[in-house]
């Protein structure tokens, strides 16, 4: 199953949630105009969005009420991916040139704040206080994530509270905010929404996780990036935190690379093969399953509507992605 067929009955809340954002980006000067559609045309799962549908879905559901928090979640989502680019020195996302690449980092960072003032300025018109404290809570913690992962590049003594803390803030704060703030605009029941809260915080993780591993596994059609890609770009992910471990010949061969920040010859795809060999794809995969579970736990006290249904298959499909 596709992950679109599982909320496959939301289809025309989504269509709507999406003309919403292209109206959004619609900017006076032409550059950031301009940028902000590249972006927008480039695609995405927009999973955000859905969570915030969803997990509406438990309470008194209004799109009208509801589109105020999926926009800017996305746009949020959207404008971290443009700063990611400037951080990562990214050439491609999704298969298409980033904007840093299309234009340059000044560009890609101004055309990320606009982004981020646009989420700002849409979620205000939900006039919900509670709402804009969780919002703006959690775009602080993303900003000081992308600090971190500044700070974290090409950085050989990384250890796994590092890697679970950056991830918590890259992915999993964003996704589990928007469970909860769906249920908050809502007004779903508390306990309502703090289930859904814990459920995206778990699903997130394991989802960040996932893709880590998916930078090893998957091919560069299906990433629309060079595989190693991550740690190419100095990012050091779960699978190499593992496989390092396990291999002193691997672990000081990545150390060297990462000291010297990529100014000597590296062969990736020997170096993949030998994480591959050490079995940390199956050891990370054991614990994004960990969190899965975990997300399903969470959403046991839920009631049995369509949507509780929808977050379990969404969880099923993200420990069941390609490996």
């Amino acid at each position: 199953m596709k992950l679109t067929e599982i909320y496959w009955h939301l289809r025309p809340d989504i269509i709507k949630i999406e003309k919403e954002i292209e109206q959004n980006i619609d900017a006076q000067h032409q550059v950031l105009q301009q940028a902000s559609s590249h972006l927008l045309k480039a695609g995405g799962k927009r999973i955000r969005p859905v969570f915030v549908l969803l997990a509406a879905q438990f309470g008194d559901y209004n799109i009208e009420k509801v589109k105020h928090v999926a926009v800017p979640l996305e746009l949020i989502h959207m404008a971290s991916l443009v700063h990611d680019d400037v951080i990562d020195n990214a050439e491609l996302r999704r298969g298409k040139k980033t904007i840093k690449s299309k234009w340059d980092n000044r560009i890609a960072m101004y055309t990320g704040d606009y982004m981020f003032a646009k989420a700002i300025e849409i979620a205000t018109l939900s006039n919900r206080p509670d709402l804009h404290k969780y919002l703006s809570e959690a775009m602080v913690e993303m900003c000081i994530g992308e600090v971190e992962q500044i700070r974290d590049q090409y950085n050989w003594q990384q250890n796994l509270r590092i890697y679970f803390r950056r991830i918590k803030r890259k992915t999993a704060l964003l996704i589990s905010v928007s469970c909860q703030l769906g249920a908050i605009v809502a007004d779903a029941s508390p306990l309502h929404q703090l289930q859904l809260k814990k459920y995206g915080y778990y699903v997130g993780m394991a989802f960040q996780i996932t893709d880590d591993i998916l930078d090893f596994v998957g091919t560069e059609k299906e990433l629309g990036k060079p595989a190693g890609s991550d740690l190419a770009q100095g990012n050091v992910t779960l699978p190499v935190l593992l496989a390092m471990e396990k291999n002193s010949e691997l672990n000081e061969r990545i150390i060297t690379y990462l000291k010297t920040e990529s100014r000597i010859p590296f062969d990736m795809k020997a170096t993949i093969e030998d994480i591959k060999a050490t079995g940390a794809i199956q050891e990370a995969k054991k614990v994004a399953d960990k969190y899965i579970n975990k997300a399903l736990l969470a959403l046991e006290p839920l009631p049995e509507l369509r949507a509780k249904a929808a977050l379990q298959q969404i969880a099923d499909y993200i420990s069941e992605r390609k490996f």
